[in-house]
């Protein structure tokens, strides 16, 4: 499945991307109520799939809160989703509120999120830590400020594309070497292509704690 998370409290209900296959991870966790969307950035494997907000837009009778860096608001309005903001609207179609944000912590109600920027090849990228958690995905760089913000967390995601270096992901030895680095008491390794081996085979050769992720993970805090 396209790489997403779920942040679910004791009151909220937080997603973090919603790629082309937003609804059917939304019907399999049986998630009715949804609070926010968290995007890292425009690409489709990450977008695709907020064209399905419509239902909650029914069930909860008011749009879904989405928030992204300015860039990423743009490209939704203007290009992925125009004919959501177009003059003339078509009945039943997704209805959003765009929230812009900046590399600086914000609030969705009780739940504090910290931006952590990284590069993307060439395009700037959001990922999210929230408590005692990160998720990085979709970088090939990780700025050295950025990392101070990722100190004593229980659980790191990170993207880990294939065995050979890419030109826009981090490969599975530079992820290995941020969470080394950055020391999380867990870590899990996603936004894998099939390069990356067989889950049995890879988890094998992977330093304790480290884990590759698998559709429908659910950590417990």
């Amino acid at each position: 499945m396209r790489s997403s998370v779920l942040i679910q409290t004791e009151n909220q209900n937080i997603v973090i991307d919603a790629g082309t296959d937003f609804r059917y991870q939304m019907l399999r966790s049986g998630i009715s109520h949804l609070d926010a969307i968290l995007l890292t950035h425009e690409h489709k494997d990450h977008v695709g799939g907020l064209d399905d907000i419509r239902a909650f837009n029914h069930t909860q009778k008011k749009p879904t809160e989405i928030y992204a860096e300015q860039r990423v608001l743009k490209a939704i309005k203007e290009h992925e989703f125009a004919y959501v903001f177009a003059e003339k609207k078509y009945p039943g179609i997704p209805q959003m509120n765009l929230n812009p944000i900046e590399n600086q912590p914000f609030k969705i109600g009780d739940t504090e999120i910290i931006p952590i920027r990284g590069i993307h090849h060439t395009l700037k990228v959001f990922g999210f830590r929230i408590q005692n958690f990160a998720y990085l995905t979709d970088m090939n760089h990780l700025p050295t400020k950025e990392r101070t913000k990722l100190q004593g967390l229980d659980t790191l995601v990170i993207t880990a594309l294939r065995i050979q270096p890419h030109i826009s992901h981090f490969c599975l030895e530079e992820s290995l070497e941020i969470i080394a680095e950055l020391k999380p008491k867990q870590a899990f390794l996603t936004h894998m292509s099939h390069n990356i081996g067989f889950h049995a085979q890879i988890s094998k050769e992977l330093p304790d704690g480290v884990l590759p992720a698998y559709d429908n993970l659910i950590l417990e805090f």
